[in-house]
């Protein structure tokens, strides 16, 4: 059913998006689609905790096949999986974490950017002890923002993601933060 609904999301969008058409791509009977989700919200928002899953997934199994020797290592990596996952995974580029639905999708109580960022801020804490005191962490939120700002109008840009705008979508969160990360 989550197949379905992402292959749909790139085919029609979320507006048209309804639970009648996921059971149909899914070959399933609509009380099916019922049985697990609410709505089709409820499914758009199972779809992505599985984008953020799976991120975090190839994120952690990067690092461990190459360990981070500095901490822009880490962002670099961070930002490169966002990248493959707008030109790879079904459903991301449309959804990506959720935030056409809710900006809240992932979590009620922090936006979506904000659990990507303390994720971020747990990886850089792990490997490299900076802890996310007020300046760090408001720093890593700034450079989530803007990073997912950058990455949507590349691939406004050019459907396959425009290099020059990624390319300096890095420069640009990596200067900012080496100014309060050091």
């Amino acid at each position: 059913m989550l197949d379905a609904c992402a292959a749909l999301l790139d085919e029609i969008g979320y507006t048209r998006l309804t639970t009648t058409l996921i059971a149909q791509r899914a070959e399933v009977a609509i009380g099916s689609i019922y049985q697990f989700f609410g709505d089709k919200r409820a499914v758009v928002r199972a779809l992505g905790m599985r984008h953020l899953d799976t991120f975090f997934t190839r994120v952690e199994a990067h690092i461990a096949a190459e360990p981070p020797r500095q901490w822009w290592d880490i962002v670099d990596t961070v930002i490169d999986e966002y990248i493959e996952m707008h030109r790879t995974e079904p459903g991301f580029r449309t959804l990506h974490f959720g935030d056409i639905v809710d900006v809240h999708l992932l979590d009620d109580s922090r936006s979506n950017n904000d659990v990507l960022a303390a994720r971020l801020a747990e990886l850089l804490d792990e490997h490299f002890g900076l802890p996310m005191a007020p300046p760090t962490g408001l720093a890593v939120m700034v450079a989530v923002e803007t990073g997912d700002a950058l990455v949507k109008l590349a691939f406004r840009k050019d459907p396959d993601g425009d290099d020059e705008i990624l390319a300096q979508a890095k420069v640009i969160i990596r200067d900012y933060l080496s100014k309060v990360v050091g």
